[in-house]
């Protein structure tokens, strides 16, 4: 069981880890060359913008804005890793940026733009917080309550209470992370035998 357990989470690690290290490093090439990748933020209900919906989620305004979404993007996106499976995670965020980019795309103010990985950060969030009830796994439900206590307060991101954050990026990333949770569900012969084959990495 520990074995199977390292297995797991020794590829989670490795791509989160990468993950976290290529914002760095895009953030980094973005400064030094006068915030030039901004143009990759998402400007809503400009047609030619949709091609930016996917990449706005590796783009951030700044170090403190990255670093504000470095730690919480780790460790969710580690643990849904660790417990889904790496092909099943990619799907999973996959549907998360597209849903939160898309809903920035329709909803953001005009003459606004939109980039950042907080969208992800709270689809993972509510990903995490419901999976356990939908695939009926008392340590997923367990994970989804400590999950909960730990970031439960990002809520309030999701409401626009603040005119300077994109609360329809975490709007409707937190509606991915949902809808994710019902599409990558478990089959039910999964959970009959308790084997969840597409979360072999």
């Amino acid at each position: 069981m520990m074995t199977r357990a390292l297995e797991r989470a020794r590829p989670a690690a490795v791509l989160m880890l990468g993950w976290v290290a290529l914002l760095w490093v895009l953030e980094i090439a973005d400064a030094a060359s006068g915030n030039a990748l901004d143009t990759f933020g998402v400007r809503p209900r400009e047609l030619s913008e949709l091609a930016d919906v996917l990449p706005a989620a590796f783009i951030h305004f700044g170090f403190d804005h990255l670093t504000a979404n470095t730690l919480p993007l780790l460790l969710l996106g580690f643990l849904a890793a660790f417990r889904v499976g790496l092909r099943r995670f990619v799907g999973v965020a996959l549907l998360i940026a597209l849903t939160s980019g898309l809903g920035v795309w329709l909803t953001a103010p005009a003459g606004s733009n939109t980039a950042g990985a907080s969208g992800v950060v709270f689809g993972l969030f509510g990903y995490l917080l419901i999976r356990g009830f939908i695939d009926r796994k008392p340590l997923d439900i367990g994970l989804g309550v400590l999950v909960a206590a730990v970031y439960g307060s990002i809520l309030w991101g999701a409401l626009p209470t603040d005119s300077g954050i994109s609360w329809q990026g975490h709007l409707f990333g937190l509606v991915g992370g949902v809808l994710a949770a019902f599409a990558f569900r478990r089959r039910p012969a999964e959970r009959i035998s308790g084997v969840d084959t597409r979360a072999v990495p």
